[in-house]
């Protein structure tokens, strides 16, 4: 019978080793979000990367290529709380980028939190000419109700561990890196920050980087596309496309000047830089500083490096998923991946690290270029009229709300209805939520809406987008009445593109694992991205977060 147990055993552990998990887990794990990027991206532009970028994990990693978002609010901040949660807003609370509070009587950001101000920014007389895009100064992740896999290990290991996380945007990597993280770092007006949440003042790895002025330096000088035009215009089609957003002086057709359109460096280039795919290549080098300057696996337990990538949302917002612009700066990002692994292979060891790859959300195509087919419904959401739509529908079935009022506040995809009014109208909130949703669903650009007693009853079960939306309600910060505009009607006023639906082209993401503890091989069932987290847990040796459901991938 021993002689049994031990060959049973042997076997186990054989199959383990065959199987590529392994047996120790790696001494850095890095997880990357890519803000904004379709899954499709990976398989269009593939042809042109480089061996030791995309290329690399494709042929020698697993791929999911069925990986999805379960929720429906397929936002930036919510879309990064998941990833590493493995639950969504339901759960983790982060319902959007920004939500309306009603004690402060305004929206506030997902990452607001007063008793954290930025730590390391410019001063105002240097960030004020142009007007930056973020008001906010404050940040942290106070907001996340959720554990990370990043306080999963801290719990676990304490100091013996680091996690660390580096973005081009603040709630990309303030999410992602989870509410434990030793610090996170990302980009403002021209400079690399943290916030109070984290430290008191900037390590000095960071000061020397900033010392560079890694970004200001840019101002000036010119983007252009990496390999011939032809080849644009054979995957993307034309370089200008009607329905594209020109701004911050960036002109409608490449080369591109990042100046801002400002004769001298201000905030307007700050602005424009955020197009720019120099940004991925200083937050990969913003990468390899970190893993020297926090000693990332040299520790006797793992370490967590989380980076966002979010120059693609950017980009994508402006110019669409089938831009030059886009499709440039998914070949530079390629560079900048290589450039990365083959620095984890100097620094960590080859063997020694693994990575995974996914993104936050996809895009819609900009509606023009849909249209223009002339078969399929395409268009920009008219939230003046629906607005108006809905107060007058309220108005008639109510009565006028009280002078100098109004019945409801627009929050995103949805409407909140004012207390106040109902209670001078002596109206309650469920009656209330019936009218808004009528006239919600009577807009022609609307697909379906849910009332807040419709996400609360689950005896209710009439199709995927109802749980999708349950997925990403939030009894404290949700809307009393959300909705989802048809496919292709946009959420964007003029021009430019948006993403905020339970639709493919905003839901399904690329999933890509490589390195030690990755069994390589490509599955084409279709997961979810709650699946990450218990997953990357598992990778490394310790217990998935409380709330995650979803099982490990391998």
């Amino acid at each position: 019978m021993a002689r049994r147990f031990l060959l049973t055993i042997s076997c186990a552990w054989l199959g383990v080793f065959a199987s590529g998990v392994a047996a120790e887990p790696p001494r850095l794990a890095v997880a990357i979000s890519i803000d904004q990027c379709r899954a499709d991206y990976l398989e269009r532009f593939r042809p042109w990367f480089v061996e030791g970028g995309f290329r690399r994990v494709l042929d020698g990693g697993a791929v999911y290529a069925e990986a999805f978002h379960r929720h429906a609010m397929t936002a930036t901040a919510p879309g990064h709380a998941t990833l590493l949660s493995g639950v969504s807003a339901s759960v983790h609370g982060v319902v959007a980028n920004e939500w309306f509070d009603f004690s402060a009587g305004k929206v506030l950001g997902s990452i607001h939190d007063p008793n954290a101000p930025l730590v390391g920014a410019p001063a105002p007389a240097i960030r004020a000419p142009g007007g930056m895009l973020d008001t906010d100064l404050t940040a942290s992740p106070v907001a996340m109700k959720a554990a990370t896999v990043g306080d999963q290990l801290k719990l676990r290991y304490g100091a013996q561990s680091r996690v660390i996380g580096l973005a081009n945007k603040d709630r990309g990597g303030i999410f992602l890196s989870g509410r434990m993280a030793d610090a996170v770092y990302w980009f403002y007006a021209g400079r690399i920050v943290t916030s109070a949440y984290y430290r008191k003042e900037l390590p000095a790895w960071v000061a020397d980087f900033n010392a560079t002025d890694p970004i200001n330096r840019r101002y000036g000088q010119t983007w252009d596309r990496l390999l011939a035009k032809e080849i644009y215009d054979r995957v993307q089609g034309p370089d200008e496309a009607v329905g594209e957003e020109i701004r911050h002086g960036l002109g409608g057709a490449f080369p591109r000047r990042i100046d801002g359109g400002r004769p001298a460096l201000d905030a307007e280039f700050h602005n424009a830089y955020r197009l720019d795919p120099h940004g991925s290549e200083v937050l990969g080098e913003l990468a390899q500083r970190a893993i020297v300057g926090e000693q990332l696996g040299q520790h006797a337990t793992p370490d967590l490096l989380c980076i966002s990538f979010s120059q693609l949302d950017y980009c994508g917002h402006s110019f669409g998923p089938d831009s030059h612009e886009i499709m440039d700066s998914v070949l530079r990002l390629d560079r900048v991946l290589a450039e990365l692994f083959q620095f984890l292979d100097e620094k960590i060891g080859a063997g020694k690290w693994t990575v995974v790859i996914s993104a936050d959300h996809g895009v819609a195509p900009l509606p023009e270029r849909v249209a223009a087919s002339g078969r399929i419904e395409a268009g920009r959401i008219d939230y003046p009229g629906m607005t108006k739509a809905v107060e007058a529908a309220l108005t008639a079935a109510f009565g006028a709300p009280p002078e100098n009022s109004a019945w409801t506040v627009r929050d995103s995809y949805g409407y909140r209805l004012i207390p106040s009014t109902l209670a001078a109208r002596k109206v309650t909130s469920s009656a209330a939520q019936r009218v808004v949703k009528v006239a919600l669903e009577r807009w022609p650009q609307v697909a379906f809406a849910w009332t807040r007693d419709e996400l609360l009853d689950h005896t209710i079960v009439t199709g995927p987008y109802l749980e999708a939306w349950r997925l990403s309600f939030d009894p404290e910060r949700s809307q009393d009445v959300i909705f989802s505009p048809k496919p292709y009607i946009v959420d964007r006023a003029n021009n430019g593109t948006n993403h905020g639906t339970p639709y493919d082209y905003d839901a399904h993401i690329p999933l890509v694992w490589y390195g030690a503890g990755v069994p390589a091989g490509v599955h084409v069932e279709r997961v979810g991205s709650d699946a990450i987290a218990p997953t990357l847990a598992r990778v490394l040796g310790v217990p998935p977060p409380p709330q995650a459901h979803a099982q490990p991938l391998f």
